[in-house]
């Protein structure tokens, strides 16, 4: 046996001698061009990564402070404008005032906030025009999105800058809450894998264009599971303008927090009021909440001039049908008896 061992070392030494030795690279292997496909994506990259930004938080002293997206830290955003204008994620920026934008160049540059939309999760910045010319994101449309597509996402998760990630579209017409009483509707569902550090960047269509501006995952770890959510682009286009203009977006309201009926067990056909808000238009029509003590339904709200309305979305999308300053026709349910109300809307959208 340690004969054959021997003689088998040998063999393979002198195969190894005759095509190269052991403190020698291997040759490497002639390959085609790139699968049109994989040009396809590596063109998309190139042309959209110099669109995408790194944002972060910036201490007393300038220095990036070493926090995630999930409370509002670093993150990802992309250029908009020639005049130096960047959208990001609202909660990117929420409770902070020195936020610094990095490019892919490597530069990093202060930025100010001009504008937020809580109600949308968006935000805008603004940074000093700099000598080399911005490169904003080309545009796309959302309306005529269909599942199955296939998306990209650029931004830096994790820190990581430069990430690009790929899926499909999974679903479209999600809700998804802000935290607020409010939801953004119509949002993108994607596998493509979003992570803390994404938010904020865009997400493409196969022509490289933005149809989405990805904000949130659904997820038990906190990672991405393959479930993410874009801001659709079609609102990012109609709100980042009046950012830009005027630093907040009106919201057309009553004053009144609502859930569906199925939420509560009250039953169907209408929106249950679950709180209003003190000395709102609502407060001063009579409308009442759930009771405090018994969580018992008081209100529901059936139609908005006499459109029907049986969810929360039917309810929000109604009354922003109404111009503000205007007066609409609540029909309202409480104790088995229907009762129509005036209400004024006003501007619920938070100011400062």
């Amino acid at each position: 046996m340690m004969a054959f061992v021997r003689f088998l070392s040998v063999a393979v030494l002198t195969i190894a001698a005759g095509v190269a030795t052991a403190q020698e690279p291997r040759p490497v292997s002639p390959r085609g061009p790139l699968l049109a496909h994989e040009q396809e994506i590596v063109d998309l990259f190139e042309r959209a990564a110099p669109s995408v930004v790194y944002i972060f938080r910036t201490g007393a002293r300038g220095e990036e402070e070493p926090s995630t997206d999930r409370r509002g830290g670093s993150a990802s955003g992309f250029v908009w404008d020639g005049d130096g204008h960047i959208v990001t994620n609202y909660h990117v920026v929420t409770g902070t005032t020195k936020v610094a934008v990095r490019f892919d160049s490597g530069q990093a540059v202060n930025a100010t906030v001009v504008g937020t939309a809580p109600d949308y999760d968006l935000a805008v910045l603004r940074i000093p025009r700099p000598a080399a010319p911005l490169r904003p994101i080309p545009i796309g449309s959302s309306g005529d999105l269909r599942v199955g597509q296939y998306v990209f996402a650029i931004g830096n998760p994790f820190g990581l800058n430069r990430t690009l990630t790929t899926g499909v579209i999974s679903a479209l017409q999600r809700r998804i809450p802000t935290g607020r009483g409010t939801a953004v509707t119509g949002v993108i569902q994607t596998d493509a894998a979003i992570n803390p550090g994404n938010s904020g960047g865009p997400l493409l269509d196969s022509a490289g264009r933005l149809i989405g501006v990805n904000t949130a995952i659904l997820s038990q770890t906190g990672n991405s599971v393959g479930v993410g959510f874009a801001v659709p682009v079609d609102v990012v286009n109609r709100i980042v303008p009046v950012l830009i203009r005027d630093g907040r977006v009106a919201r057309p309201g009553i004053g009144v927090l609502a859930t569906d009926e199925r939420m509560t067990g009250a039953g169907t056909g209408g929106v249950v009021v679950a709180a209003v808000q003190r000395g709102s238009p609502a407060d001063t029509a009579g409308l009442r909440g759930l009771d405090t003590d018994s969580r018992a339904v008081r209100d529901v709200i059936t139609h908005v001039n006499d459109a029907p309305v049986n969810s929360v979305e039917a309810l929000l999308r109604e009354i922003a049908r109404v111009q503000i300053g205007s007066r609409l026709t609540l029909t309202v349910r409480r104790d088995g008896r229907v009762r129509r109300v005036p209400v004024q809307v006003v501007d619920i959208a938070p100011r400062g």
